[in-house]
Order: C-alpha cells, then sequence, then structure tokens
C-alpha cells in the first residue's frame, strides 16, 4: 500500500467580472479495492451548493454553481488516498477467449457494446493500415498484443504537451506521429475497438516517482481494456505501463469530451480569459502521516 497526497488546482481568470453557471467536476477517484480515499476537502474561491453524485458510468461527480460575480474562478481538491498495487502478474489465463479474436460472454458483451463501437470516423482507413503491421498470430493472448500496442504507441510516437484543450481525432495522431497523453489513450481505445475489444479513455493522476514518466504534474490519460477473466485492466501508452500502481484513476469514460475535470458556464462577456491547472502528486511517509 501506499499513501498519497494529491493536490488539484484550477483557475479561471477573466478580463472582466462574469456570472456563472453550474460546473461540473471530476475530480475524485472512487472508493475501490485499488484506492481507499483517507482525506478529502473541496475549496472554491466563490459561494455556492455543491452536489455529489455518480454519473452513469459510475465515476464520482460533483456539480457546483458559483454564486455572484467575479473575474476569476478557483476550485481546489486536496486528496490523501490510499494506493493499493494489483499488479497484472498473471498474463496467460486458462481460458481461450483471452486470445485474440477476442470474446466476450453474452452477458458481458451486453454491458461492453457502447465501449465496442468506435466513436470517430476513419475515412482513410489510417487504423486498420496501422493495425495490420501490429497484429501477430490468430491464437496470440490478447495480453500479449496489448503489450505490444502499448509499446508501438511508446516507441513509435513523440511525446509533446499541448496545453490547449481537445484531443486529436486517432487518424491526426498517426498523421502527426505525436501527440499528449489523451491523444495516445484515444488512439489506442479507437484502435481496440475497431478490433473488438471494449476499451474505454480512462483519466485521472499520475504518480511519477521516476522523472521520466511522462504526464506528471497535470491530469493524466491512459486507455483501460476489458478481458474475460480478467476484468478492465490499465494499460498507458504514454509511458508503456500496465496495470501500473503510479496511475490514480478518477474517471472512465466512452469519450474524452466526457472526461474533463472540469467544465462549466460563464454568463457575460469575460473578455481576454486564461486557464491555470496545477497537479501535484506526493509520496505521504509515516512522519508526514503522524504530523
Amino acid at each position: 500500500m501506499t499513501r498519497l497526497g494529491i493536490l488539484h488546482e484550477t483557475r479561471y481568470v477573466y478580463a472582466r467580472p462574469v456570472g456563472f453557471g453550474a460546473h461540473r467536476l471530476l475530480i475524485r477517484p472512487r472508493d475501490s479495492h485499488a484506492i481507499r480515499i483517507v482525506e478529502a476537502s473541496l475549496q472554491t474561491s466563490l459561494p455556492g451548493p455543491t452536489r455529489w453524485t455518480y454519473d452513469a458510468a459510475g465515476n464520482c461527480l460533483c456539480w457546483f454553481t458559483p454564486q455572484g460575480e467575479a473575474n476569476g474562478l478557483t476550485i481546489t481538491s486536496r486528496l490523501v488516498i490510499d494506493r493499493y498495487p494489483t499488479p497484472l502478474t498473471t498474463p496467460y489465463v486458462d481460458d481461450p477467449h483471452t486470445a485474440s479474436p477476442i470474446v466476450y460472454a453474452l452477458e458481458d458483451r451486453t454491458v461492453l457494446a457502447p465501449f465496442i463501437t468506435p466513436v470517430t470516423d476513419d475515412l482513410d482507413r489510417a487504423l486498420p493500415r496501422w493495425l495490420r503491421n501490429l497484429m501477430g498470430p490468430p491464437d496470440e493472448p490478447a495480453v500479449e498484443f496489448l503489450f505490444r500496442m502499448t509499446h508501438a504507441i511508446h516507441d513509435g510516437f513523440e511525446y509533446q504537451v499541448r496545453p490547449e484543450a481537445g484531443t486529436q481525432s486517432p487518424a491526426e495522431t498517426l498523421t502527426k506521429g505525436s501527440g499528449t497523453c489523451r491523444d495516445f489513450a484515444w488512439l489506442m481505445v479507437e484502435a481496440l475497438r475497431r478490433l473488438g475489444y471494449a476499451a474505454t479513455f480512462a483519466t485521472g493522476y499520475l504518480h511519477s516517482a521516476a522523472p521520466a514518466l511522462r504526464g506528471a504534474g497535470a491530469t493524466h490519460a491512459w486507455c483501460e481494456v476489458f478481458l474475460p477473466d480478467l476484468g478492465w485492466v490499465e494499460f498507458d501508452p504514454t509511458n508503456g505501463l500496465a496495470e501500473s500502481p503510479d496511475l490514480i484513476r478518477v474517471a472512465a469514460t466512452r469519450t474524452p469530451a466526457e472526461a474533463l475535470p472540469v467544465s462549466g458556464a460563464i454568463l457575460g462577456d469575460p473578455g481576454e480569459a486564461h486557464l491555470h491547472v496545477s497537479v501535484q502528486v506526493r509520496l505521504i511517509d509515516d512522519l508526514d502521516a503522524a504530523a
């Protein structure tokens, strides 16, 4: 078990005062066998009611409606969590359905159907051409194929920080040969769906004990794949990781647009606007806990 402290601050700055509509906050993990929330607090620069709920995918969601007008809004989430690693120690499962092509049981397929159907168009068929070079023998274990795809993205694409909002289409990422963590995750998700896998776009935080990990200091994105007998398994193509304890999932969604950590409406003309996001994830040792 590892105890981690997470500080996530989102700050909007506007040239002129504005009013605010409801804001959707997707910044808190859900308690599970892998994550236990020890402490949690939410601070906002403006008063307003909050309502906590779960969305259709079971993600923990907060609705916050700021009151009054201001030329800025700051939302600060502080968490202390216990992370229980679940390493992928058994890549071979005694089940023929875990070989490629993947086959899901009927009861699973009914639930997984929305996550198997691709969302994006690929008019030039760039994804099938890229996938053709990754395919192995027909009876290859699915986990081996997924490892290979994860490392193919990690090794074959250039990682670039892009502060602008939005996610590239998978075809655009293939054409450019570069992208951010969200672009690489979305490429893997949509590529796997075209092969019949159930895959989701996962977002959260990254504990970067190793300086070489990409995506630390901000929210992070990766891919989750459902495998028979193994359930949902995490693959991070940005860092070439699988089921890493450094990944702290907040949400898993069908599309990147549904996974925005903070989204909402403003009322009025803000003039020039700026967004600043800061994320810190640190290890809490016994001395920290005692303090």
